[in-house]
């Protein structure tokens, strides 16, 4: 059963994220001075052919562990459509 899985990655909050503080620079000259902070990271949907959800999840996990997320700088969420 075919099963669409999203990975979302984010740069770990104890790192800098020069892309998200270049975004709220320019966010604040736009005038969107309610903005506080940005982190700016990646997501990834996966189509995973698996017998029901907790396999097609853990499988996703397993990819985001292996080799989609770097685990030294970047943190991940799973999440089932």
């Amino acid at each position: 059963m075919p099963f669409t899985v999203y990975i979302n990655i984010l740069p770990q909050e104890n790192l800098l994220d020069p892309q998200g503080k270049a975004t709220l620079f320019a966010l604040h000259d736009l005038q969107f001075s309610e903005v506080a902070n940005v982190r700016v990271g990646k997501r990834i949907r996966l189509e995973v052919d698996a017998p029901d959800a907790p396999t097609a999840v853990d499988r996703a996990r397993t990819a985001a562990q292996k080799l989609l997320a770097n685990p030294i700088s970047e943190t991940f969420e799973i999440e089932l459509a």
